[in-house]
């Protein structure tokens, strides 16, 4: 493997790089405010309808897309690395598609209306599940063509599943609820629902943070890892654990974001010397800036209805994911 140095300062560039991000997205809206009217809506002297659009609307919309993007990013770097893979992330191993069935199957049921905290635990359950098939995929075989065609099996069937219960919404508010969560949105969310979701997304990214130093054992192999004192058990636990709490607060958050998980990786890793370790979190800043860039183009593009957040994220994703892929050039073997 050619050595590639790595960029020196990375971390602070992307810290800085997002803050930018996410003080420009408050600057932008279908509500026109001059910039001091801002400044004075931030630090609480502005008018009250001003602080209202500030504090109500735009900072916890682009909050939340930084968050549900920084989970995505992390998760998705965290299970390339224990897969060896960079074409695997949450959404390609049907994590993403089955959090949202858990959601959309709570949304269904009238769940949601008996506390609060079922629709993350909803999800949390769905992804849980994806990654639990996917773990045991994983030691049945050492195939990443088979287990990334598992998670496309997993991701139809749950779109049929999802496809189905639409079919058989009991009313147009039900049917509109599921249409969100399965396009993911941020629009109108608020401190409370990122509330709701941060717990599990956090704790998910601790988990996978815990773990990032085996990441890099696995880079010599599993049998060369576990000579070291790596415990394979407990490692593949730990990230199928960490991506599935990160993954199922993301799309209790936000529904459905496909892409980000591999996009934001793969970019990163050249300016990381590709350490599994050293990718964790420079992919999560870089995930949460993309979505927050994304979302402002949702916000301006002027279109009737507003257009959905996961639908702008797999325009841009799925033909990086597809450049990505020819770029393998054979690398992916059975």
């Amino acid at each position: 493997m050619s050595k590639v140095r790595v960029v020196p300062g990375l971390i602070p560039a992307l810290v800085a790089g997002s803050v930018l991000v996410m003080v420009l997205a408050c600057f932008l809206g279908s509500t026109e405010l001059s910039p001091s009217r801002i400044m004075m809506a931030f630090i609480g002297l502005g008018d009250r309808a001003d602080m209202l659009v500030i504090w109500h609307i735009r900072f916890p919309r682009t909050l939340a897309a930084f968050l549900v993007g920084a989970a995505l990013g992390i998760s998705g770097a965290a299970m390339q690395g224990l897969l060896r893979n960079p074409l695997a992330e949450p959404g390609v191993l049907g994590v993403s598609a089955t959090a949202a069935l858990g959601a959309t199957f709570a949304l269904y049921y009238g769940l949601v209306g008996l506390w609060p905290f079922i629709l993350p635990i909803s999800a949390i359950l769905g992804a849980l599940l994806a990654t639990g098939v996917v773990a045991m995929m994983a030691f049945r075989t050492q195939s990443v063509v088979t287990l990334i065609l598992v998670g496309v099996g997993l991701s139809s069937f749950a779109a049929a599943l999802m496809s189905l219960l639409m079919n058989l919404a009991p009313n147009p508010f039900s049917l509109s609820d599921m249409i969100n969560w399965m396009m993911g949105s941020v629009a109108n969310r608020s401190f409370d629902d990122i509330g709701l979701a941060a717990p599990f997304i956090l704790a998910g990214l601790a988990l996978l943070l815990w773990q990032r130093r085996g990441l890099s054992a696995l880079t010599l192999g599993e049998e060369a890892a576990a000579g070291l004192g790596l415990n394979l058990k407990l490692q593949r636990l730990s990230v199928i654990l960490g991506a599935g709490l990160a993954t199922g607060g993301a799309v209790a958050l936000a529904g459905a974001i496909g892409f980000v998980g591999i996009v934001a990786p793969h970019i990163i890793r050249p300016w990381v010397g590709h350490d599994p370790a050293r990718t964790l979190i420079p992919s999560g800043l870089m995930a949460g800036m993309i979505l927050v860039l994304a979302d402002i183009v949702v916000r301006l593009l002027p279109t009737a209805a507003e257009m959905k957040l996961g639908v702008i994220a797999a325009i841009i994703g799925a033909p990086a994911f597809a450049y990505i892929a020819a770029q393998r050039k054979g690398a992916v073997h059975d």
